[in-house]
């Protein structure tokens, strides 16, 4: 394992330990809302600080850029870490059993190392580049489905800009009646993880943050698939727009979201 890979691994399992610890004990958890059904919990902050530190010991020098905590500079700063301490803090706070993890590495702005962790079901997803992509050390191939009328695809609602949502509705309408069926699970990091473990075919969703989308990436290329945006373009970072998927099963898909 590539040694930066390995630190955002032992980062991803202190955090997953603080979060399991939390949501295991049934309790409620105490939150404060961001804006509109956007929260941050007192176990978002303390994962997250569990990271940055792990992160710190071995690369102090090294720029982070962190959900909730918001941009440090170091002065390497062509290295940047950016970091989601809990992505699906929703689920998190009702107790589902559905979040994780998400840190990738960037080096002048490419990203190298990626690992989305599941620290419920105990996955690890990790990816280096050109190195390939691994679920708790088995590499991972994209899905070999080719027809999108025999693909599930993988969405998250619009829920925190609800003024998209007649857009989205268009485009879900249009790809629901042309694929097998649609999962919703309420963790993006998770669902770009799944299309690389071709547990999903492919994946859909609007206003994304690179925290939630960029580990994903390079899982997702790593395993032989594509991420672009609705057009098809490379500008996802910048739009939050993202679809990803198996080459044949995305070329299918594109058409049917160009409102």
């Amino acid at each position: 394992m590539h040694p930066m890979l390995n630190i955002a691994v032992r980062a991803a399992r202190a955090a997953g330990k603080i979060l399991v610890k939390q949501f295991d004990q049934g309790q409620p958890i105490d939150a404060v809302s961001k804006g509109p059904n956007d929260w941050v919990s007192e176990m978002d902050k303390a994962a997250e600080q569990a990271i940055i530190s792990t992160i710190r010991k071995s690369y102090p020098d090294h720029g982070i850029i962190a959900e909730e905590s918001g941009q440090q500079a170091g002065s390497d700063n062509d290295f940047q870490w950016v970091i989601d301490p809990l992505d699906g803090t929703t689920n998190y706070l009702r107790g589902i059993p559905h979040f994780c993890i998400s840190i990738a590495l960037l080096h002048k702005g490419s990203v190298q190392q990626g690992v989305v962790y599941d620290p419920i079901r105990e996955e690890l997803y990790t990816a280096s580049r050109g190195a390939g992509a691994q679920l708790n050390g088995r590499r991972l191939r994209i899905s070999p489905k080719v027809e999108l009328k025999d693909s599930i695809l993988a969405t998250g609602f619009p829920f925190k800009a609800k003024h998209k949502l007649p857009e989205y509705q268009q485009m879900f309408n249009n790809l629901f009646e042309h694929c097998a069926d649609m999962r919703r699970a309420g963790s993006a990091a998770l669902d770009l993880a799944y299309v690389a473990a071709s547990r999903h075919d492919g994946f859909f969703e609007m206003g994304l943050k690179p925290w939630d989308m960029l580990a994903g990436e390079l899982l997702i290329r790593e395993a032989g698939g594509i991420i672009c945006d609705f057009n098809g373009g490379h500008n996802y970072v910048q739009t939050g727009n993202v679809a990803a998927g198996a080459p044949k099963v995305l070329k299918q898909m594109l058409p049917l979201m160009r409102l």
